[in-house]
This record gives C-alpha cells, sequence and structure tokens, in this order.
C-alpha cells in the first residue's frame, strides 16, 4: 500500500493511540488535511459530488531519474468523504508517451496522445500528463493544445490504450 496514502490509513496512528477513548470526528480531519494542502498543489480538477466538491490536483512534480523524459508526482485526489494521495509518473518522451496511475487494487499504463482528441474518458489522463510534462501548460484545457504538442515535435495521432495490472501486494 506505500503507493497510495487514504485519509484512513493517516487516521489509523490516532486510533490506536492512548487518546483513542477522544471522539475522532472523521469530517474534522477531512477539513484540517483540506486546509493544509501542499503549497505547490495545481489543482486540474474540480467537480461537483455527491455532497460538494471533487478535487484532483498534481504537486510535488521531480524528474524520474536518469531518464529525462520521465516525472514522479503525487496526485492529490480529495472527495466530500475522503482524500487520497497516490504517487504516480508520466513518459513525457514523444514516441512513447505515458501516465502510470496507481489506485489501491490496480496500476494503470495508458499511453496518452498530447495534441489528439480529448473526451470525458481520457481528460484526467491529459491534465495530468501535461501538468507534469510541460507545467507552464498545467490547468489549461488539454482540447486546445494541439499546436504546442506538434511544436514539441508529438505527432497527435498515437493510439490511446491502457493496460490493467494488479496492484502490488503492501
Amino acid at each position: 500500500m506505500g503507493l497510495r496514502v487514504s485519509m484512513a490509513l493517516l487516521t489509523t496512528g490516532l486510533l490506536f493511540s492512548p487518546f483513542a477513548a477522544e471522539a475522532i470526528d472523521r469530517k474534522e480531519i477531512l477539513e484540517q488535511m483540506r486546509k493544509s494542502r501542499p503549497k505547490d498543489l495545481q489543482v486540474l480538477i474540480k467537480e461537483p459530488d455527491a455532497g460538494g466538491m471533487r478535487t484532483i490536483g498534481i504537486y510535488g512534480v521531480k524528474a524520474g531519474g536518469r531518464d529525462p523524459y520521465l516525472k514522479r508526482y503525487q496526485l492529490w485526489e480529495e472527495s466530500p468523504s475522503d482524500l487520497n494521495i497516490y504517487f504516480e509518473s508520466v513518459n513525457c518522451s514523444p514516441v512513447n508517451p505515458l501516465r502510470v496511475k496507481r489506485t489501491g487494487t490496480a496500476v494503470y499504463v495508458r499511453t496518452v496522445n498530447p495534441g489528439g482528441i480529448v473526451g470525458d474518458q481520457n481528460r484526467e489522463d491529459h491534465l495530468v500528463w501535461w501538468a507534469a510534462c510541460v507545467p507552464e501548460m498545467a490547468g489549461a484545457d488539454p482540447a486546445s493544445l494541439r499546436e504546442k504538442a506538434l511544436s514539441m515535435g508529438f505527432s497527435t495521432l498515437i493510439p490511446e490504450r491502457q493496460e490493467l495490472l494488479p496492484a502490488l501486494a503492501p
């Protein structure tokens, strides 16, 4: 479970502490965590969700080692009832642009077509890819970035596909 830090995991230490007799208000903890968002958080998606707003953002973007095209980052996924932080990566290469998305149960390896067609099914992947690979384009509508992608050497004709892998055991 080292790939994801969830609200439940963050509060587990409190539940088994000597102060467990004190009531823990989940909503209060969530509100405190929302107020302590990382300073470099770039909000990419903010949309209505049952009982409030769902927010997805990216922060902590760093080079991913020796490969100049690899970037690592944290994805902040906040909903009215939970907060999850995922550790993810992208490949910014014009030949093999990828997003590796992790959840608690699976790893998704998704080929991204920068500058290609963007719809509801791939909008998050494109927003995350652009924010990690071209930070000055973070938050821009990915459907409007065809010319930018072409100027960076992308064909805009890469077939998008997904490979699903089971998550590693904790």
